[in-house]
C-alpha cells in the first residue's frame, strides 16, 4: 500500500486528512469488517487466556489473590489499585446468578460486558451501594423469574470484578470481601478456538463469522453487516482483497495511537467510552489498547500526552506532576507506570521497588506545605525526599503514563477541572 491509498484509508475512518476519498471497494469492505469484528476477536482471546487459569471455567469466578504487577499479561493496562475477579458467562442455557456480598464503604464494580465490549451493566458502590444483592443475569430473549433481572445484549459475556484493595495489609479482608460474590449457572458449552488479532486474513474472517454467528450483533448494526456482508456474512471473497484490507485496517489502529487529542497534556475519554453504540472505530482501538474499559461515570482513564505529544514517553530524565491537595472524585485516583509496546498494548514493568502505580492511598507520600502532591518520574531514584514520591519508569524503552479517577465528578467529565500536565525537567 502506498502512502496517498494509506492517507486515504484513513482518512475514511476520520483518522487523518484525506487527499483523495478512498473509493468503496472490497478492500476497504474488508477493512472495515476487519475492525468491526476486533473486538469480538479480542473478547475470545481474553477468554481463552482466562480458561487457562487453574480451576477456570464457563460460569466459574475466579478470583486473583495479589494486585497486578509486571507477570500480568493476560489483558493490557491492568491497575494496581483493586483485585479482579472474573467470569466467561454463557447465556445461551439459561440465566446466571450473581450474588454481591453486602460491603459498606469498599468501592467495588461488577461490569458486566457483552461481546461486543459494550458494559451492558456496572452493579457497585455507584449504582447500588455497599448492601449487595442477588442478580438474574440473562441472555436475548430469555424469560426470568429470578431477583433482578438484568439483560446482557449477547448470549457470551465477560464479568469483571474489581475490590478495592489499600495495601497489603487490607489483602486478608479484601478476600474475605471477593469470597462474598457468587456466580451460579448452567455449565457452560466448551469453548473453541478462534484465531487471533494478527492470523491470516482468511482464517480471522472464519472466526469473526463464528463469533458473531454465537453472539447476534443489535439491530443497529444491520447497515454495515449488509456492507460487511462478503467478509462477515456468507462470502465468498478474494483472498488477496481480504489481504489488503486487513493491512489497511492493521495500519489504521497504528496510525489511532498517534491521533489522540491531547487537552493541557492529556488526552480525556470520550463520553462513549463502555457503550459505543455505532462508534466501532473507536471501540476497536479501546479493544486494543484498554479492553474492558468502564463507563466514563464509573471511572475516567487519562493518558499523558509525553514526550512526542502523542502518549509516549522516551526520556532518561526526570519528569514531574503535581496535583492540587484534592482531585474531584468520589472515590480514588492512582498514576499508573506501564511499558509501552509496538503493538498498541500496555503492561507494567519491572522496577527495584515494586511500585506500579502511585495515588491519594500510597503510604509515605511527602505533601507539600499546601497540601499538594510533587509526583516524581524516572527510570532513576531523584534520591532524597523525593524517593517517597517516586514512579519508577522502565530502565529503557517507551513508556506510558495513565491517570485513573474513580467515580468523577461532574467538573472533571466536563472540563471544568483540568489535570495539570507533566513537566520535564
Amino acid at each position: 500500500m502506498n502512502r496517498r491509498e494509506l492517507l486515504a484509508a484513513a482518512g475514511a475512518l476520520g483518522l487523518a486528512p484525506a487527499f483523495a476519498q478512498a473509493a468503496e471497494g472490497d478492500a476497504t469492505v474488508a477493512r472495515d469488517a476487519y475492525l468491526y469484528a476486533l473486538p469480538l476477536i479480542e473478547m475470545a482471546t481474553t477468554r481463552a487466556r482466562a480458561l487457562k487459569a487453574p480451576g477456570a471455567a464457563i460460569n466459574t469466578l475466579i478470583h486473583t489473590r495479589t494486585l497486578s504487577d509486571h507477570t500480568m499479561r493476560w489483558v493490557t493496562t491492568p491497575n494496581n489499585d483493586t483485585l479482579y475477579s472474573t467470569a466467561f458467562l454463557d447465556l445461551s442455557k439459561g440465566p446466571v446468578t450473581l450474588t454481591i456480598p453486602p460491603l459498606g464503604a469498599r468501592y467495588y464494580c461488577v461490569a458486566v460486558m457483552d461481546m461486543f465490549t459494550n458494559n451492558d451493566v456496572v452493579l457497585g458502590t455507584r449504582t447500588i451501594g455497599g448492601r449487595g444483592g442477588t442478580f438474574t443475569l440473562c441472555g436475548p430473549g430469555q424469560a426470568s423469574s429470578g431477583p433482578n433481572p438484568v439483560r446482557i445484549a449477547t448470549p457470551h459475556a465477560w464479568l469483571l470484578i474489581r475490590t478495592l484493595v489499600d495495601g497489603e495489609a487490607d489483602l486478608a479482608a479484601a478476600h474475605k470481601a471477593q469470597d462474598g460474590f457468587v456466580v451460579k449457572g448452567p455449565p457452560g458449552a466448551p469453548v473453541p478456538a478462534f484465531a487471533a488479532r494478527d492470523a491470516a486474513p482468511t482464517d480471522y474472517f472464519a472466526a469473526a463469522r463464528a463469533l458473531l454467528a454465537a453472539n447476534p450483533a443489535p439491530a443497529t448494526d444491520l447497515k454495515i453487516l449488509a456492507r460487511t456482508a462478503p467478509f462477515l456474512g456468507a462470502g465468498p471473497f478474494d483472498a488477496a482483497t481480504a489481504a489488503a484490507g486487513v493491512e489497511q485496517a492493521r495500519m489504521i489502529t497504528v496510525f489511532a495511537r498517534g491521533r489522540q487529542v491531547f487537552t493541557g497534556g492529556w488526552s480525556y475519554p470520550r463520553p462513549n467510552l463502555g457503550d459505543y453504540g455505532q462508534d466501532y472505530l473507536y471501540r476497536s482501538i479501546v479493544a486494543l489498547q484498554g479492553l474492558g474499559a468502564l463507563p466514563v461515570a464509573e471511572a475516567i482513564y487519562l493518558k499523558a500526552a509525553g514526550d512526542d505529544g502523542a502518549g509516549t514517553f522516551t526520556g532518561d530524565g526526570l519528569y514531574r506532576l503535581t496535583l492540587p491537595p484534592q482531585l474531584p472524585l468520589d472515590a480514588f485516583w492512582s498514576l499508573s507506570m506501564y511499558e509501552a509496546l509496538p503493538d498498541g498494548q500496555f503492561f507494567f514493568t519491572d522496577n527495584p521497588i515494586k511500585r506500579y502505580t502511585i495515588g491519594d492511598r500510597t503510604p509515605g507520600l511527602k505533601r507539600n506545605a499546601d497540601g499538594s502532591l510533587d509526583l516524581w518520574i524516572g527510570r532513576s531514584d531523584p534520591g532524597g525526599e523525593r524517593s517517597a514520591n517516586w514512579l519508577p519508569a522502565p530502565k529503557s524503552g517507551p513508556f506510558a503514563l495513565f491517570l485513573r479517577a474513580y467515580l468523577p465528578r461532574a467538573e472533571l467529565l466536563d472540563g471544568r477541572f483540568r489535570v495539570p500536565a507533566v513537566v520535564k525537567l
